[in-house]
């Protein structure tokens, strides 16, 4: 991506990596995670104004530790070091760090020493994250300590003639309460950034890239109607106009009467070409007699590829396919950016064929969900397209745990009607991050009209969240729950019993295949 001006984060496996891409980009910079073994002239041609080094899972002094390229710090660019990356610079620079003596884990409370150029108008005694088993035991020479905590005598350092920064902290996490005023400290008082990345900004590299990628080729736009295929399809026809080609298909996995709704929606909004195609019996077919999540993930994957590859033969011009991927699809599914572990394969990721005869243009890879949505208002998409809740690739199929059948379906289309309408008649939807019905492959005993069922069981989830990386439990007023309960089980054949989901991410994922 053509960026004025950007951060370089090199990824050494932390869960908080991404966080730093976020509360850096909040400050109106724009962050870019590579792995940690970049290359130096790799560094050198992205031209960072700074670089951060996060967080990670290993000790710096085990065999298995990953090492950035030392070249780093002769750059002449400003470093700061996260948890992992405080102790490789005092490693680095001679310093020793052994196993602590006593292991931090939650929150602790900073004293800074003076009012420092990382550290201004952190308050003294303010909370900040702690994640760490090792902890620096011996300064490097030339370093000093700027802050310390009762059980870390050193929390942060500098060095004192480069601008060389580590803290022991994670002050990319919300429970670190100034945590992004010493960001911003390091971004705008060392970098020396000028800032004002914002979706606008964003909206005229993206496009910039776009024409010079695509070219005068054709794409082909896989149209879902959720949020980011909609700004996605929009973005695109912003940058290229008629040469996209906007495809909707209804695998048959979709919630109830959402084809219908997209294609008038969309038709009606933009004055942009769509064709409908109706493949519900073609994934349903593939899908038969498969429970294991990442096989269906896979089979959807592979699907919509062949249908794809099909409908793109109709236009001679097209080359590409369009998607609206983010990066925590990405990071969930693949590796690609550092020692991170997969969690799950996302359709539209790792669960795409090896050999495809389209090639993937995918605007949003590096953003996430909040961000995707200020793009599509600046793009002046409706808010009812952008306030929308995510709905995944694959859609019902991994809401119906085991098999897939249309029985399955229609009895959780049903439900998860009810369940949305519950929630926008209460006001709460847009309090919500997502909210969705699951049909669990299990059937309890229940009594309906003095007689025994012995029927499924719906479960009810709705979470908060700002990323998707990261989420709680909405705490669903109970008189609303007891309706919505009412509802479904008096409503949907096939359903006696209504559970409501209050695990966190993580541990429990958000989906629940």
């Amino acid at each position: 991506m053509n960026i004025a001006e950007r951060i370089l984060i090199l990824d050494f496996g932390s869960q908080y990596t991404q966080l730093i891409a976020r509360k850096v980009r909040e400050c109106g910079v724009f962050a870019e995670i590579h792995p940690f073994n970049i290359s130096a002239g790799e560094i050198r041609g992205l031209a960072p104004k700074g670089i951060i080094l996060s967080g990670g899972p290993r000790s710096v002094y085990s065999e298995e530790a990953p090492h950035p390229t030392m070249d780093i710090f002769d750059m002449g660019v400003p470093v700061l070091g996260i948890c992992y990356g405080l102790q490789l610079i005092a490693q680095h620079f001679g310093g020793k760090v052994d196993p602590a003596a006593k292991r931090e884990f939650g929150r602790a409370h900073i004293t800074v020493h003076g009012d420092q150029d990382l550290l201004a108008n952190v308050p003294v005694g303010s909370q900040v994250w702690m994640s760490h088993g090792d902890s620096l035991t011996n300064m490097p020479e030339g370093f000093e300590v700027i802050a310390h905590t009762e059980n870390a005598p050193i929390c942060a350092v500098r060095k004192q003639d480069a601008p060389v920064y580590g803290v022991q902290f994670h002050p990319e996490v919300h429970h670190s309460e100034h945590g992004k005023q010493l960001l911003h400290n390091f971004l705008f008082n060392i970098c020396k950034c000028d800032g004002g990345w914002n979706p606008e900004t964003f909206i005229e590299s993206a496009t910039r890239e776009i024409r010079a990628r695509v070219g005068d080729e054709g794409v082909i736009c896989a149209l879902s109607g959720g949020v980011d295929s909609t700004v996605a399809a929009v973005l695109l026809h912003h940058a290229l106009g008629d040469q996209v080609h906007c495809i909707h298909i209804d695998n048959g996995l979709m919630r109830k009467d959402e084809s219908r709704g997209v294609i008038e929606l969309f038709r009606e909004h933009f004055n942009m070409s769509i064709d409908f195609v109706d493949a519900s019996d073609l994934f349903l077919e593939r899908l038969a007699g498969v429970s294991d999540p990442e096989k269906k993930r896979k089979i959807i994957g592979n699907a919509f590829i062949d249908i794809f590859d099909k409908e793109a033969r109709k236009f001679n011009d097209a080359k590409w396919l369009a998607q609206g991927t983010l990066y925590p699809d990405v990071i969930e599914s693949v590796s690609f950016k550092g020692p991170s572990v997969t969690i799950k394969t996302h359709h539209n990721v790792g669960g795409l064929p090896e050999r495809m005869n389209l090639k993937l243009v995918e605007p949003f890879r590096e953003l996430f969900k909040d961000e995707v949505r200020a793009v599509g208002s600046a793009l002046d998409i409706p808010a009812e397209f952008i306030e929308r809740h995510p709905f995944p690739g694959p859609g019902l199929a991994i809401r119906v745990p085991g098999e897939v059948t249309r029985e399955r379906l229609d009895i959780l289309r049903e439900a998860d009607e009810i369940y949305l309408d519950e929630i926008r008649k209460a006001g709460l939807y847009n309090d919500i991050w997502q909210a969705f019905a699951v049909l669990l492959p299990v059937q309890t005993v229940g009594v309906m009209g003095d007689e025994r069922t012995y029927e499924h069981v719906c479960g009810l989830r709705a979470v908060t969240s700002t990323d998707g990386m990261t989420a709680d439990w909405f705490h669903m007023p109970y008189d609303v729950l007891a309706r919505m309960s009412n509802r479904i089980i008096n409503e949907v054949r096939g359903i006696n019993r209504v559970v409501y989901d209050i695990s966190s991410k993580p541990p429990a994922t958000i989906e629940w295949e």
